[in-house]
């Protein structure tokens, strides 16, 4: 799934400091430029929401408000960041609430396959339920420490390590589990459904038999 955070490639650069391995095609970026589409939704916690639907192993929707899913168990994971624009930042630390934790609260039933990730304006995201259940896949409320900014994802956002940054959306509202892949927003409009960086699973003409929902 991937190639670990940070990874050195065992080579010294200058003074013999470490040399980090980027995937392929990518390019260290210093700071954390904004990239999203549509505009930034204004966050009021009375009516926020977080919701778990679908193929749940009980048939029924699970629900949070603001201050009950931030109470969740909180974690740290350091990780890096791979936007399919090319740029990559590495080793952020990011703070949430693990994709597992999630999971054991309201458990997909046994049929489920893939999840599709909702966001604020209809936005979605598919993943197979093995990327959504990866030891560091995290709903992020923090970077480096601090709250996310509005702009960043702010309340919530996923990061999904392993796979580019578009897999992982912003604003994020709820799960659904689902017993058949379908696409999200961008896998609709062009992009990989998988997307490994990695791999360099940027588009959907690059799909090998099996990487997409059967047609």
């Amino acid at each position: 799934m991937g190639q670990p955070v940070g990874h050195e490639s065992g080579e010294g650069g200058k003074g013999g400091a470490p040399q980090f391995e980027l995937p392929p095609g990518q390019r260290l970026q210093r700071g954390w430029p904004v990239t999203h589409y549509g505009p930034v939704p204004k966050f009021r916690p009375e009516r926020w929401e977080f919701r778990v639907f679908g193929a749940t192993a009980d048939g029924e929707k699970h629900c949070w408000n603001h201050d009950e899913f931030t109470a969740l168990p909180y974690t740290t994971v350091v990780a890096d960041l791979h936007c399919v624009t090319k740029f990559s930042m590495l080793g952020s630390e990011w703070g949430g609430i693990p994709a597992r934790t999630i999971l054991d609260i309201a458990p997909p039933a046994p049929a489920v396959t893939h999840v599709m990730v909702w966001a604020e304006y209809g936005f979605s995201s598919n993943l197979r339920l093995s990327d959504f259940a990866a030891e560091r896949t995290l709903f992020a409320t923090h970077k480096d420490g601090e709250l996310l900014t509005a702009e960043h994802g702010f309340p919530l956002r996923l990061v999904v390590p392993h796979l580019y940054a578009w897999k992982g959306p912003k604003w994020v509202r709820g799960v659904e589990y689902m017993t058949a892949d379908r696409r999200g927003f961008w896998e609709e409009r062009g992009y990989h459904n998988i997307g490994d960086p990695w791999k360099e699973q940027r588009y959907s003409y690059q799909e090998e038999p099996g990487d997409g929902p059967e047609l």
